[in-house]
């Protein structure tokens, strides 16, 4: 059986109740008592686990309940019961699976107690059933059902905490006091991000419900003014989507590519992080193509990210979206600022991680790190040695010297092999970091910073860095994160800027920086923003999501 932290297991039922103070327990040598007391005995000591073909996953902590409340019964009410069926049901909008909690075992139970009470050896197999499935989704809810630890070795997000107190009598307490469906939702992350995303999932379901949307055909771009026989049905796939404000009686006859559905094409572009020219050629196509179970799959894995880290979310902090080429600056839950990044190629992604931003420099220098140089650099090198001085680079030994590029043979040199020195590039507008950079201590040496390379910005799929983050409107958000409207407003930046020294400013208050992987966002406006999955991270966690039992690891991040 997979192990799982008591407390974690247990006390995130009772988060955020004000409960008085939890009456004795009244033990009785009862029939029932007895009959859950043999039931958790073998829990304990002859592992049989399996209650009508479902699996007991925690047994162990199931035990200690019903050994710290002296066997009661808690589930003998059928209206307790039909509460508790009510609470998993609702799982699904979570997009989990309701059946990975007993769902079909415990509907039978509940048939077979109408009209008339369970036997005591089958009230105990529910009792040991019903309050697995408590503890198991509530869980679930609160910290996820995947362990993000497993997916990637980077991760070094908090788990959210848990409540203070005896973990067992706060499930009782929670038990006694609260309706199922509610301790379920005292579990779930308290977001709005979170309720949006339910929500948007429960609207694409009953898209699917409803026959989804048929693709649109191959054939030449679509655009204003033209007319196609592919029209009626892109209307009608805008239209399932909201994107198109119009119903099917209202839809013109003709085949005319008209205003209104341009202008419906380029809402759903935004969406889509495509370029909102109003055209549909092949890459809007595509979009338009990927079915409505992909898109509830994309949907259902951001509401399990959106549970490792949700609680993370709060205050004022710096987001930056490596899916959706975003970094966007953060207020009372909702993003007041917003640039577009860009972030690592394949090969060299961007590392998905938090840390503190400490410090900004302007006019940095650029120290080439030991990885781009053997890729990128020697290359060049042996090749054409004037290639340093062109980039004002400056190659530096051991002690501090400055060396000819030309007196060096570069074909010595590998990855077996690294050269001996430094390579320096000055600062100045053609540095490859441009002129500001926006540090946050981390073991991947990676920062937000500025870049001379202004047209990659413009491009849709922005995957063109070795790993660290450049940011369109960087000077913007170095303005932000000082926070010194006096000191440090624009026309101060402009003025260090333009001595070409290199300075360094520490924050007055660090601010956290969030490096997250979103490939499904909901909208205030009740619109989903889906990005491609340009890392491959997807499958992954939805594989982990889908299978059944697999329980997050104890989880151990460090804290900035």
């Amino acid at each position: 059986m997979t192990r799982v932290p008591l407390r974690a297991a247990l006390a995130c039922v009772g988060l955020l109740f004000a409960l008085n103070a939890f009456g004795q327990v009244q033990a009785g040598p009862d029939p029932l008592s007895e009959a859950i007391r043999d039931r958790v005995d073998h829990l304990r000591y002859q592992k049989d686990d399996d209650v009508r073909g479902s699996r007991v996953i925690l047994g162990n902590y199931v035990a200690q309940y019903f050994e710290s409340q002296q066997f009661r019964a808690d589930w003998t009410d059928p209206a307790r019961l039909d509460d508790l069926i009510t609470a998993i049901k609702g799982t699904a909008t979570d997009g989990l699976d309701p059946q990975n909690y007993h769902l079909a075992a415990l509907h039978a139970y509940r048939e077979q107690m109408k009209g008339r009470p369970l036997p005591p050896a089958e009230q105990a197999d529910l009792e040991v059933l019903a309050m697995d499935a408590v503890m198991l989704a509530t869980y679930h809810l609160y910290e996820g059902k995947v362990d993000p630890v497993k997916l990637s070795s980077q991760w070094n997000y908090t788990p959210r905490p848990v409540p203070d107190g005896n973990p067992l009598e706060l499930l009782a307490q929670a038990i006694d006091t609260r309706p199922i469906t509610e301790i379920f939702d005292r579990a779930r992350p308290q977001h709005v991000w979170y309720q949006r995303g339910r929500e948007r999932l429960r609207e694409y379901r009953e898209i699917a419900a409803a026959g989804g949307w048929s693709p649109i055909a191959d054939g030449p771009t679509m655009k204003l003014g033209m007319s196609d026989p592919r029209v009626p049905a892109l209307r009608h796939r805008l239209q399932v989507t909201r994107d198109l404000d119009a119903t099917p009686e209202t839809f013109p006859p003709s085949q005319e590519f008209d205003a209104s559905l341009e202008a419906a094409i380029k809402r759903f572009q935004e969406r889509h992080g495509l370029t909102a020219d109003g055209a549909v050629g092949p890459g809007t196509r595509a979009a338009l193509n990927v079915p409505v179970s992909a898109r509830i799959d994309q949907i259902r894995v951001n509401l399990e990210r959106a549970r490792w880290v949700l609680h993370e979310i709060q205050g004022e902090f710096v987001l930056v979206d490596v899916a959706g080429f975003y970094v966007s600056y953060f207020k009372d839950d909702e993003p007041v600022w917003t640039s577009r990044v860009i972030v690592g190629k394949e090969g060299r992604e961007t590392p998905i991680f938090k840390s503190m931003i400490r410090y900004v420099v302007f006019n940095p220098t650029w120290t080439i790190p030991s990885g781009i140089l053997v890729k990128d650099k020697l290359p060049v090198l042996k090749r054409d040695p004037g290639y340093l001085k062109r980039s004002r680079i400056k190659v530096i030994d051991s002690a501090g010297r400055e060396v000819n590029p030309y007196t060096v043979n570069w074909s010595a040199y590998g990855a077996g092999r690294l050269p001996p020195y430094q390579f320096v590039q000055v600062p100045g507008p053609d540095n490859a970091l441009g002129l500001v950079k926006i540090m946050f201590p981390n073991p991947y040496q990676v920062y937000l910073h500025d870049s001379p390379a202004k047209s990659l910005f413009e491009q849709d799929t922005r995957l063109f860095s070795s790993g660290c983050i450049r940011v369109q409107k960087a000077f913007e958000l170095t303005e932000l994160v000082l926070n010194d409207p006096v000191i440090w407003n624009k026309a101060a930046i402009d003025a260090v800027v333009a001595t070409g020294k290199t300075q360094t400013v520490n924050l007055a208050k660090p601010v956290p920086v969030l490096i997250l992987y979103w490939t499904a966002q909901p909208r205030s406006d009740g619109q989903v923003i889906f990005r491609n999955d340009v890392y491959d991270r997807d499958a992954a966690t939805l594989a982990a999501l889908d299978s059944d039992f697999k329980l997050p690891s104890p989880r151990a991040a460090t804290a900035d």
